[in-house]
């Protein structure tokens, strides 16, 4: 019998609920508008990926809250007015994440039910396979808004779906839908979204019920992480957040985008359309959008 999902004081606090699905543990990013990950979010993912990961791991899906957002990266109000510092604690603590995600020895599928940019395709593409619902889009908006990825989660792109296809995303700043994503390697299936879960938690018990123990060393070998190189990969991440943060050309792109979110969303509720302007962009439906 499958369990319901439950929420517990601190996940309220953080935007994290978790429900156990006869053994299949859901977590869901439930921060709305629009799911983005703010600090204490980031630390509540980790330390469950961490936790969980320690004994007896269960297999994970996860997924966002509503139809519309997946994820939309990170929170751009955090960002508001912070020195370099700040920035520098965010930045780790989201290659934090990714870390505790790609050594995970258990089972990660990700069901991506809504628009899925910047933080959000690097959190889904840590998971071993990713589900999309046909209305999804990904994208690495971040040029456009004068932010950088984190550099882990950019060789991790690269690695997926080839250098060219990843300079093509992360320069031109565009969203592409889900079919284009599958084409590229982004997502493995596209499922209806009253299938999605379902589907997610199928995969994630099948994957579950093979030798655990053959599971961790095969990902652990695909995934070929390293003590050492994700040092360097933090490094380098805070070394370029400490050269683009004050940068005015990167300052005016994110003056701009906050300015952009006051914007009203189309008179008829609909997302703008793909590739559109850098105002358009995904944070620009942050005006009480459909959950």
């Amino acid at each position: 019998m499958t369990a319901p999902s439950t929420r517990n004081e601190r996940e309220a606090a953080t935007g994290l609920l978790t429900g156990d699905h006869d053994g299949v543990v859901v977590a869901t990013l439930d921060r709305p508008p629009a799911n983005a990950l703010n600090r204490p979010l980031l630390l509540a993912m980790t330390a469950l990926f961490r936790d969980r990961g320690e004994s007896d791991p269960p297999p994970l899906v996860i997924t966002g809250a509503g139809k519309r957002f997946f994820c939309v990266g990170g929170d751009i109000k955090e960002a508001d007015g912070l020195a370099a510092d700040p920035i520098a604690d965010r930045m780790r603590a989201f290659h934090n994440l990714l870390v505790a995600m790609e050594r995970y020895p258990a089972p990660v599928i990700a069901a991506v039910n809504g628009d899925c940019v910047g933080g959000g395709v690097e959190y889904a593409l840590f998971a071993d396979a990713v589900l999309a619902v046909p209305h999804a889009r990904f994208g690495f908006p971040e040029i456009r808004h004068g932010l950088l990825p984190a550099d882990k989660g950019i060789q991790r792109l690269v690695r997926l779906i080839g250098a060219r296809a990843a300079r093509d995303l992360l320069l031109s700043g565009e969203l592409i839908g889900a079919d284009q994503a599958a084409r590229l390697g982004l997502v493995d299936a596209i499922v209806e979204p009253d299938r999605l879960v379902a589907e997610a938690l199928g995969r994630a018990r099948e994957a579950g019920r093979r030798a655990p123990v053959l599971y961790a060393a095969l990902k652990h070998a695909v995934n070929d992480y390293d003590d050492i190189e994700d040092q360097q990969r933090a490094e380098m991440t805070l070394a370029k957040a400490a050269s683009w943060f004050n940068d005015p050309g990167a300052r005016s792109l994110r003056e701009g985008w906050r300015q952009g979110r006051t914007l009203s969303r189309p008179s008829d509720g609909r997302p703008p359309a793909l590739n559109t302007t850098p105002h358009a962009g995904p944070i620009s439906l942050l005006h009480e959008p459909e959950r």
